[in-house]
């Protein structure tokens, strides 16, 4: 019961965000052995990453992007073993992204003076150079592909 209220309280204290395009899908189990739960929830990738915490009274916030992703992001995902060859949120992607439609996203967001590093933070999972150091680790670690320039 007591992960119920969590999650309600989660739900009030980010109410405000729902308009911007958020999703509480609830609790989800990610770990059935040691019973541990996550707050559940879904955003479109145009949304400022940075107004959500990571964690939350002690449960994980793990968020899925939802709807249509713009030209950068588009991947061919019919090709056999698409996630070996292309990694969707590669921090290039982002920047493309960001250099091509800057304006739309500062309207988005509702922050005409974004710098494009506030723009990569906001839509990059929050912190766009942990982001970029961590994938360029797993890119050595040969967990994830290098980035092709299409």
């Amino acid at each position: 019961m007591l992960l119920y209220d969590t999650l309600d309280r989660f739900e009030k204290k980010f109410a405000h965000l729902k308009k911007k395009g958020l999703r509480v899908n609830g609790l989800k189990m990610i770990d059935p052995k040691r019973k541990k739960h996550v707050i559940d929830i879904s955003r479109p990738l145009l949304f400022d990453n940075r107004l959500l915490p990571k964690i939350f009274e002690g449960l994980d916030v793990k968020a899925v992007v939802s709807g249509d992703l713009p030209l950068e992001f588009n991947i061919d995902r019919t090709k056999p073993d698409w996630q070996k060859k292309e990694y969707v949120w590669a921090p290039e992607r982002f920047e493309k992204y960001v250099d091509r439609c800057s304006d739309e996203i500062k309207k988005k967001l509702g922050d005409p003076k974004m710098t494009r590093e506030d723009m990569l933070s906001a839509l990059c999972f929050g912190d766009y150079k942990a982001h970029k150091e961590k994938t360029q680790l797993l890119i050595k670690e040969g967990k994830l592909p290098n980035y092709q320039k299409n």
